[in-house]
């Protein structure tokens, strides 16, 4: 993604950073703004936080750059980046860099979330390949054309890092899974980010992981989602009100409920589209 500004130099390892002192960071750290994110959508920038000797990136994005959706009540994305942030978590599997809702900042309230730097070698799981040429385990998601006509294939990896995040997309309810919000950090680990359109009480599951569309759920996907049943009637669903509306985190758990009593990844939706524009 095109960033705007004075292009300092690069920090290290900010994904490596513990859990605890990541948060510790984010929330009480001095952020100096680096450039802007110009391809988002909403006001998104790259920034320095440090604290007690310790810099690392981080992505902020203030509520007061939040562009109104007919859809999403204005001002609430931060919460709902902060809410997947929590759901994921949750499930142990921390898909979501460490997040948080920071009171402060150089233009107010906002979402501060750790920067993940994805090495030059690491190798993409989705994206479009020729129609001919779909690499070995690879799931077909769509077929496409390039400008001059050449058959072309949306897929990505059976890999269970992505089963894992298509499982917290249903849950969170995605509405805006794209190729690009999925990364592998310098741990090999798979993060999603960008998560501001999720939690909507009417189903809106937009995403390019169909790729498992009717497979039965791995058995690490039905113990995870069990736990989740429990910590959403306490401590998960007290976290996650802060955010959201009562009926937002009810439905959170009615779909975690469905997930469990059919056992396998849902079908794509006929009243929303059930892939993103554009998919990358």
């Amino acid at each position: 993604m095109a960033i705007t500004g004075d292009g300092a130099a690069p920090v290290s390892t900010p994904s490596r950073l513990p859990e605890h002192d990541a948060l510790t960071l984010l929330r009480s750290g001095e952020i100096e703004l680096e450039g802007r994110l110009v391809d988002a959508s909403n006001t998104t920038l790259r920034a320095f936080v440090s604290l007690d000797g310790v810099t690392a990136r981080c992505v902020y994005k203030p509520i007061s750059g939040e562009r109104p959706l007919w859809d999403f009540p204005d001002g609430t994305l931060a919460g709902r980046e902060v809410s997947a942030y929590l759901v994921s978590a949750a499930t142990g599997w921390d898909l979501v860099p460490p997040t948080l809702l920071r009171e402060e900042g150089p233009l107010g309230p906002g979402m501060c979330q750790l920067w993940i730097d994805e090495p030059e070698a690491a190798q993409p799981l989705v994206g479009f390949v020729p129609a001919t040429q779909l690499p070995t385990g690879w799931r077909r998601i769509a077929s496409a054309q390039d400008e001059d006509g050449n058959p072309y294939s949306l897929a990505h990896a059976d890999d269970p890092r992505l089963a894992r995040l298509a499982v917290l997309d249903i849950v969170i309810n995605n509405a805006d899974r794209k190729g690009g919000h999925v990364l592998v950090g310098p741990d090999d680990r798979v993060y999603g980010v960008d998560h501001g359109v999720t939690f909507n009480v009417e189903p809106k599951l937009r995403t390019v992981l169909w790729g498992w569309t009717g497979a039965v759920l791995p058995d690490d996907a039905v113990d995870v989602l069990g736990r989740l049943t429990g910590d959403l009637r306490n401590s998960l669903g007290g976290a996650l009100r802060e955010h959201l509306t009562g009926a937002e985190v009810a439905r959170v758990r009615g779909r975690v409920r469905r997930l469990l009593e059919n056992a396998s990844f849902p079908e794509p939706g006929t009243d929303w589209p059930s892939v993103p524009w554009p998919p990358m």
